[in-house]
């Protein structure tokens, strides 16, 4: 099956060697996504609740790139530097998506790019 690299703009750029989103037929892979600017590339400034939104803005951005949205996704992983931050991220996510909610983990982990807080990564079903 063919794959279709998906790139915008209206989200950051890629820190590696990867891509924003690949689709494969109906199935789109979005890499994780950090709290960054994409105009400057930089982490927003506030807390979690700042970096949650423009991680659900750049998650959002990619989606639409795909001629989709974030509504279609079937599966989110959320990576937090601070478990503690576990409510804070679920109620910024209420503004992004309604019941039924897609399938999702979130995981603890030492740290992530860039002393970002928050990451997530998402798979859609167009």
């Amino acid at each position: 099956m063919k794959k279709q690299i998906i790139h915008t703009n209206a989200a950051p750029a890629a820190l590696g060697p990867y891509s924003q989103a690949v689709r494969v037929g109906d199935t789109v892979y979005i890499s994780g996504q950090t709290p960054l600017d994409p105009s400057t590339m930089e982490l927003v400034s506030g807390g979690i609740n700042s970096q949650a939104q423009q991680v659900f803005e750049n998650l959002s951005a990619i989606a639409r790139a795909a001629e989709s949205e974030l509504a279609h996704a079937v599966k989110l992983t959320i990576y937090l530097t601070d478990l503690d931050n576990f409510q804070s991220v679920n109620k910024v996510m209420l503004n992004y998506f309604e019941e039924p909610f897609p399938a999702r983990v979130t995981v603890g982990v030492a740290s992530l790019p860039k002393a970002a807080a928050v990451e997530i990564d998402a798979i859609l079903v167009v």
